[in-house]
Parts: structure tokens; sequence; C-alpha cells
């Protein structure tokens, strides 16, 4: 379980994540992680300014990620849909892509633990904002942290954890 974390929320999630399927949890930014390692990962970023987080990890490590089995995770204040789509796409190449199943999280923003910066172009986002709802969210905060919202990620590694199994067998057939 690798990932990617500016404000908390991505962090703590990944720790859930962790616990829930029984693996290491560690931070991409913070710790040298070789992830030629591990048979499949579990990627966690948040989205910052329409851009994943931990692009620059992968990108620095897209020879060592080749055609293997990708869970990412996305958090952020966007629901799932095309918004969120299009950042993902726009910050990760298309074929890394390919091999990814993407789960979009709702996280927390605290605008008292934002920097100066980060408050301020959310200000101007929500003044230019026609959504309502995401305007009053980017002056004022949300709070979708959910644990229970991990079941799909659970799910997607007990299914690659099952086919590694059954590949396993198959070549000790041979």
């Amino acid at each position: 379980m690798l990932f990617a974390t500016k404000y908390g929320s991505t962090a703590e999630y990944a720790e859930w994540i962790g616990e829930a399927v029984g693996l290491p949890v560690q931070d991409v930014r913070t710790q040298n992680v070789d992830p030629s390692q591990f048979d499949f990962l579990i990627l966690a970023t948040p989205v910052i300014y329409y851009r994943l987080l931990i692009t620059d990890w992968v990108q620095k490590n897209l020879s060592k990620l080749d055609g293997k089995p990708i869970v990412m995770v996305t958090v952020s204040g966007a629901p799932p849909g095309p918004k969120l789509d299009n950042w993902v796409g726009d910050s990760l190449p298309r074929d890394f892509l390919s091999n990814v199943s993407h789960v979009a999280l709702r996280g927390r923003q605290n605008p008292k633990d934002l920097t100066w910066f980060d408050r301020t172009m959310l200000l101007i986002a929500a003044w230019k904002n026609p959504d309502p709802v995401a305007s009053r969210e980017e002056r004022e905060g949300f709070d979708y942290m959910d644990k229970a919202s991990i079941a799909p990620i659970v799910a997607l590694v007990e299914e690659l954890r099952s086919q590694g199994s059954t590949a396993q067998q198959a070549s000790m057939k041979e």
C-alpha cells in the first residue's frame, strides 16, 4: 500500500486499507520504495489543483510499474465522474492507466489546516464555481471520510490475490 499525502486524508485511508488487507503502508514522498518488489500495488493519492500528487513518483517508476496490476485510489472533494476522470487522465500516461483499476474516495478539507496559498486559491475557485454546493465546500470545507468506503478496494485486493494464487498453481502444474 503506497501513498502520497498533503493534509492527511489520504494517509488515513492508506492506514485503513493497509490494516484491512494486511499490507504494509509506505509514503512514497518520504520513503524510498521499490515498486518492483510487489506483485501488485495499491497507490493512493490526493488530487491537488486538478493533478494527482503521486504523478511524479509514478513517472519516475513507470518501467517498474509496467504490466503490474494496480489499484489507484484518488482522494478529493470531487465525486467520481467525468471531471475526476479527466484530472486522472491529465496526470498520468494512458498506457499506465490502461492497467489501473481506479477507485475514487471523498476526502476531508478543513480550511484552517490549509496553507495560506491553498486557502486563497480555494476562495478564488469558490468565487468562480457555478456549482453552489461545490462553491460552499471550497469556502467552508467538507468531511466525507468514511472507513466503509474502502470496501471496493478490499474486494479488488482479494481478487488480485486470488488471481495470483491461481496463476501460481497453474505454473506449478506445468
